[in-house]
């Protein structure tokens, strides 16, 4: 043998030992979770939940290989799906789902990949949405029940996916936006819309008839104020007039003449006092002039005290 010989037998014995590592050794990262197969069938899981294994692993080598899973929560969205709720009122959802790998080998042996893993799931919470949601009305599915709504579907899915044996934990499910179709959507403006204006109508003869009533109860005071002030000014008059009276009959009884002149002055006043009567006088009425130019004791004596 020439001294080449031994040096080429070691160059292979290295590379068929590189080649006999390489497929023993393997690495399983804190994230991941792997699955042993061999011969293609699942046999074991390292790192799984709970349990530890991450770091160098070793399996047989050329009988054996490892897939690999992501060990963290994983999200799946699901696209958007048309329901019909319990009013016959059509929703479009969007709706995503939090879950994670809880039995690695169950995992596999159903669904054997993530993408498989995800349309399964997609077609599971699409499903239940439009059980859930579909017996309850469009308000309770916006506002007013829309965590019990999830929590309900949550749990359904959970058991959906217990039943079909995927080897899934569901975390979390949630509605990031119930929408109505476009087709929809301007009929329910539309209607919006009236109910505004069926609503501002309302206020606007509500207004109406408060200021109605106001003006009313405005309109009685000022009758109520203005009957109570001419009463007022009709007892003062009265009382005036009774005070004049009293008067008047003193200042008569006192002197007669004068009151004959007063009473006379109260015809020609009557007579006269609208400016367009002309009263024509004989000469035997110089009486008259003489009193009304120089009072009631003209040609006659003064009165007795």
């Amino acid at each position: 043998m020439s001294r080449s010989t031994p040096l080429i037998f070691w160059l292979i014995l290295g590379f068929v030992a590189v080649i006999v590592l390489a497929n023993t050794l393997f690495v399983v990262d804190q994230r991941e979770e792997a699955v042993v197969l061999r011969f293609g069938e699942p046999v074991r899981v390292i790192h799984a939940p709970g349990q530890s294994g991450a770091g160098l692993n070793v399996k047989q080598p050329f009988v054996e290989n490892v897939i690999k899973f992501d060990r963290r929560n994983q999200a799946l969205e699901a696209d958007q799906e048309e329901i019909i709720d319990a009013d016959q009122q059509r929703l479009v959802v969007d709706a995503f789902l939090r879950y994670r790998i809880s039995d690695p080998l169950q995992y596999y042996r159903t669904l054997r990949n993530e993408q498989i893993a995800q349309d399964r799931l997609e077609r599971l919470v699409n499903s239940s949405l439009r059980q859930v949601l579909g017996s309850t009305t469009q308000t309770d599915i916006i506002s007013a029940r829309r965590d019990q709504l999830m929590q309900q579907s949550k749990l359904d899915v959970a058991r959906r996916a217990k039943e079909s044996r995927l080897g899934i934990e569901i975390i979390d499910l949630r509605i990031k936006r119930a929408d109505l179709p476009e087709a929809n959507r301007a009929n329910v403006y539309r209607r919006m819309q009236s109910q505004r204006q069926q609503l501002a109508a309302q206020f606007r003869a509500q207004g109406e008839q408060q200021k109605r009533e106001i003006i009313a109860t405005a309109d009685k005071q000022v009758a109520i104020t203005l009957a109570d002030a001419q009463q007022i000014g009709e007892t003062t008059r009265g009382q005036g007039d009774a005070q004049r009276t009293r008067i008047f009959a003193d200042s008569f009884g006192k002197d007669p003449s004068f009151a004959k002149f007063y009473r006379r002055m109260q015809v020609y006043e009557a007579g006269l006092g609208q400016g367009d009567t002309t009263m024509i006088l004989s000469p035997e009425d110089t009486d008259i002039l003489r009193e009304m130019q120089q009072g009631p004791n003209a040609g006659g004596a003064a009165p007795k005290r």
